[in-house]
């Protein structure tokens, strides 16, 4: 039997749990190379389009625990030409990949809002693809004041 008492046991337990959730210290921001993978997963290579998307952030944010995330894309989201997945990028953060959506026609508009953690200041990406495979693209800067992933 072990010397460890319960005690012992719950704290390996819960530091274990941390690390898998928060990753180890120092772990700040992701590497370029973390990011430039990101973008080529979600957009298999292909070149992406500037514009069609509106993105609603605040240009400061005093609380990077909590930023509002407002996404538009222009598109007739009809069962020929629709939006079928948004991906919203921030490289500062220690995950990269924000937030995935998936759409469909159902879906009716190309719209989704959300709350965001912000590290620190940067610059927020959203990519969104369609169903005739053009890749669109648009980038906004947030300054943090506060930020929310570990600082």
């Amino acid at each position: 039997m072990s010397d460890r008492s319960r005690r012992d046991i719950l704290a390996i337990g819960a530091g274990t749990a941390a690390l898998a959730l928060f990753g180890t210290p120092g772990s700040v921001s992701a590497t370029p190379e973390e990011a430039a993978a990101a973008l080529a997963e979600f957009t298999g290579g292909k070149p992406t389009v500037k514009g069609k998307i509106a993105i609603d952030l605040p240009e400061i944010a005093e609380n990077g625990n909590t930023v509002p995330l407002g996404i538009k894309v222009d598109s007739p989201m009809t069962a020929d030409d629709h939006v079928t997945d948004i991906l919203v990028l921030a490289a500062a953060n220690p995950r990269v990949d924000l937030a995935v959506f998936h759409l469909s026609p159902m879906s009716g508009r190309a719209e989704v809002a959300t709350r965001i953690r912000l590290a620190a200041t940067e610059d927020v990406t959203v990519l969104a693809k369609t169903s005739k495979g053009v890749v669109l693209q648009e980038q906004k800067p947030v300054k943090v004041t506060i930020g929310g992933c570990g600082g």
